[in-house]
């Protein structure tokens, strides 16, 4: 993913209502705040942020998972396993696509439905192939070379696949789907489509007949240190609602702090594909109001040294209750 910094803009004011429990879906009274309290504890017995952090730590194991690599092909193929493994019915979606400089990427998207025949779907998606080229990094001589992708990547979708297991777990009915996609980060920073292209794909080529989910919602950078996640610009234009809805159960799930209520900048990220075909979609992104990207962004520090199961664990158990909530 690339940022959009001329979108870089502070707007407090205009969360302020969804930090305060007002807003979109009525709002939140006391009498809603105190129904949702058992659920704010099921959220928190539910996320095994351990769990999590385990999954970041396999999909580390295979080495960066570069498109045409064999680290990637074996991921995928784990990955696709692990869902089936939580009750998913999945389908590999394979597309053979062009990148900015001329490579044939033979990219799979995996995608995964719980319950398929409920009405009304939710999709969490996360792209689980990384960078060729760590060049964020402050040493010249490493740019060329791939990192491990331990949080622009593997973190949301460890989220995922924690979520997954914990909802075929608690017996869960209603319609959620997963998408792993792949060759979202061969982009080139000057070129915007060259960026989620396996979305794109995904989007504009849906695997399963006329599939349209209700909304969806896009983690990347998830297990980061110190690690927030403000309204990201593209996402407060296209699905207001959403974005309050997910920040209310944020902060039932006791992780207000990680949610705040400022705008961060536009960043072209998988949503935005998503956006395009309509679909409300919002990107829960680590990006820092005064710095920018965390710190390991498209360098060789993005590496399981520096994933936090706190990260993780707010993260997840706010995905819970936005689930468990909505």
């Amino acid at each position: 993913m690339c940022e959009k910094t001329c979108y870089l803009l502070l707007f407090a004011a205009s969360l302020a209502a969804c930090a305060s429990g007002a807003g979109t879906r009525g709002g939140s009274d006391s009498a809603a705040d105190s129904a949702a309290e058992d659920s704010v504890m099921e959220s928190r017995q539910l996320f095994d942020a351990d769990s999590a952090y385990s999954y970041t730590a396999r999909q580390v194991e295979f080495g960066p998972r570069v498109p045409n690599s064999a680290a990637h092909t074996a991921a995928q193929k784990w990955l696709a396993a692990e869902l089936k493994r939580h009750g998913a019915v999945v389908t590999l979606q394979e597309a053979d696509l062009k990148a900015f400089d001329g490579t044939i990427l033979h990219a799979v998207n995996i995608f995964g439905q719980i319950n398929p025949d409920a009405e009304e779907r939710l999709l969490l998606l996360a792209h689980y192939d990384t960078r060729p080229w760590a060049d964020e990094d402050p040493d010249p001589a490493l740019r060329r070379s791939p990192a491990d992708g331990a949080n622009d990547g593997a973190s949301g979708v460890a989220v995922i696949l924690e979520t997954a297991r914990q909802l075929k777990k608690a017996g869960f009915k209603g319609g959620v789907d997963f998408l792993l996609v792949d060759a979202e980060d061969y982009g080139q920073e000057s070129n915007d489509e060259s960026w989620a292209m396996g979305t794109r794909y995904f989007a504009q080529n849906p695997p399963v007949a006329g599939y349209r989910p209700a909304r969806a919602i896009l983690l990347d950078m998830v297990g980061g240190k110190d690690a927030v996640f403000p309204a990201e610009y593209f996402s407060r234009q296209a699905a207001p609602e959403l974005d309050d809805a997910f920040r209310r159960a944020a902060r039932k799930a006791g992780h207000a702090d990680r949610f705040p209520a400022v705008y961060g900048s536009g960043v072209t990220d998988d949503h935005i594909e998503l956006i395009k075909v309509g679909i409300p979609a919002i990107d829960i992104i680590d990006y820092r109001p005064e710095t920018g990207f965390a710190p390991t962004w498209h360098t060789h520090a993005d590496n399981l040294e520096n994933i936090d199961r706190t990260t993780l664990r707010a993260v997840g158990e706010s995905l819970l209750q936005f689930i468990i909530s909505n």
